[in-house]
């Protein structure tokens, strides 16, 4: 087995957990902005905040699906969607506990198990960052 080989198979890890993420992102992004009505009187906040989170999910989700295609996925790059992702699950959490904004009860728990799912993506995209880089 050749050391491109060993390389390719460590990836395999990291490219499913970033293509996870992508899909989750993207299809959330996608109802925000295509049924931002019915999810804002659903979960509480403005329609028109969920359609700017909504673009900005679409937006992310294609970024981080086209990393997980590279054929080296980058360390860099994936360093930073952890990062967006562990700012995201801690923005969600502290928009709850705060009241920033004006959840429903639905909502609020959408919230935080969304929180939960992305921080549960983070950690998934730091174990395969390690994976790659064991001997």
């Amino acid at each position: 087995m050749t050391a491109l080989t060993v390389t390719a198979d460590r990836m395999k890890f990291l490219r499913l957990a970033l293509a996870a993420d992508a899909v989750v992102t993207g299809v959330n992004g996608l109802v925000y902005l295509a049924f931002a009505g019915p999810v804002s009187t659903l979960l509480g906040p403005d329609a028109g905040l969920l359609r700017g989170i909504g673009v900005f999910l679409l937006v992310y989700g294609i970024a981080v699906g086209l990393l997980a295609t590279r054929r080296r996925i980058s360390p860099a790059g994936t360093k930073a969607v952890i990062a967006l992702n562990i700012v995201w699950t801690l923005g969600c959490i502290a928009a709850v506990v705060t009241g920033a904004t004006d959840f429903s009860t639905i909502g609020a728990i959408w919230t935080i198990a969304q929180a939960l799912v992305v921080g549960v993506f983070a950690e998934l995209q730091i174990t395969g960052l390690r994976k790659i880089h064991t001997n």
